[in-house]
């Protein structure tokens, strides 16, 4: 269904869409706000990998 969908020819057109649609002076915040969307993404997902907090442990911290 998606086979033809990241084909270079339609990857340029989705970039020239953009780049009509944000310009050329966004483009760099733009990526940098992906950059670090991604990051935090990352580390929350390794944040949840950790092993979790029981809830004596909660209320032991709490007091």
């Amino acid at each position: 269904m998606f086979e033809g969908l990241f084909q270079p020819l339609h990857l340029l057109i989705i970039m020239g869409i953009v780049l009509i649609i944000c310009g050329p002076g966004k483009l760099p915040e733009l990526g940098g706000s992906l950059g670090r969307g991604i990051r935090d993404f990352k580390k929350a997902m390794s944040e949840h990998d950790e092993k979790p907090v029981e809830a004596s442990e909660v209320k032991k911290l709490e007091s």
